[in-house]
């Protein structure tokens, strides 16, 4: 796929992982959809796009509500007259144990709601998203690309059940949409990434990183942009489907 002039839309795109790989496409004068929960919070990251030459748009909307979505996308085909990507990127960590026990006693579950409030975003946002993108690109014969991000915790990471289980889940969707949407032209593949040097990790006590730097063979953590480069790799790339691309420094979980 040739990006430029090309419609993308990104969900989690304030910061992070969404704002690099926006960054990245905008510098193939993609059109990009930037969605998060506060259209508000993506105000920086479509400016940077903004100056690179792409054009942009923002949205709000939680993804794990269906309507909101359905609207998402509804309004997306009125702001622009095509659509030929989706970024799958939205997601949150409530990490616990399943059951802590010490000195004879549980001392604390993983409760329902830590991990329904990661499934409805990181596995229903995902599966809402993909469901009306794909219906979009069906409709208008867009050879379209649907990209979710997965994680190498996707294998299975202590203290992070709820978490595993959405990024197994959104790895085997790509599979799925892979083989069910191939007969319309459109590739889905996914990217789990290994530790990322975001915000989140970059707030980390110093402590903490350098322990989780350790266990890297390359010994260091990834940049964003690393994985910007490879979602730029498989819209690139025509012959990528069902596939899921570990960008992790060598570290397996």
């Amino acid at each position: 796929m040739d990006l430029e002039n090309k419609t993308i839309v990104i969900t989690g795109a304030a910061r992070g992982l969404g704002a690099a790989m926006a960054k990245r496409l905008a510098a193939h004068r993609s059109r990009l959809a930037l969605v998060d929960l506060d259209a508000d919070s993506i105000a920086n990251t479509a400016s940077a796009c903004e100056e690179a030459g792409a054009k942009v748009k923002t949205y709000g909307a939680n993804v794990a509500k269906e309507q909101d979505v359905i609207e998402l996308f509804q309004q997306i085909a009125r702001d622009f007259d095509s659509l030929d990507g989706l970024i799958n990127n939205a997601g949150i960590t409530k990490d616990a144990l399943l059951v802590k026990y010490k000195d004879g006693e549980t001392l604390s579950k993983m409760t329902l709601d830590q991990w329904q409030a990661v499934i409805d975003v990181n596995l229903t946002g995902t599966f809402l998203c993909g469901r009306e993108a794909a219906q979009r690109m069906i409709e208008s014969g867009s050879k379209g690309v649907i990209i979710n991000i997965s994680s190498i915790s996707r294998a299975g990471n202590m203290g992070q059940t709820n978490y595993a289980a959405t990024k197994a889940g959104v790895q085997a969707m790509a599979v799925a949409w892979a083989k069910e949407l191939a007969r319309y032209g459109i590739r889905a593949a996914a990217i789990a990434p290994g530790f990322i040097n975001t915000e989140m990790v970059a707030s980390m006590k110093e402590s903490a990183r350098e322990k989780l730097t350790a266990g890297i063979p390359l010994r260091r953590m990834g940049e964003p942009d690393e994985i910007a480069r490879t979602v730029e790799f498989i819209f690139q790339n025509d012959y990528i489907s069902g596939r899921c691309i570990d960008v992790d420094g060598g570290l397996r979980l």
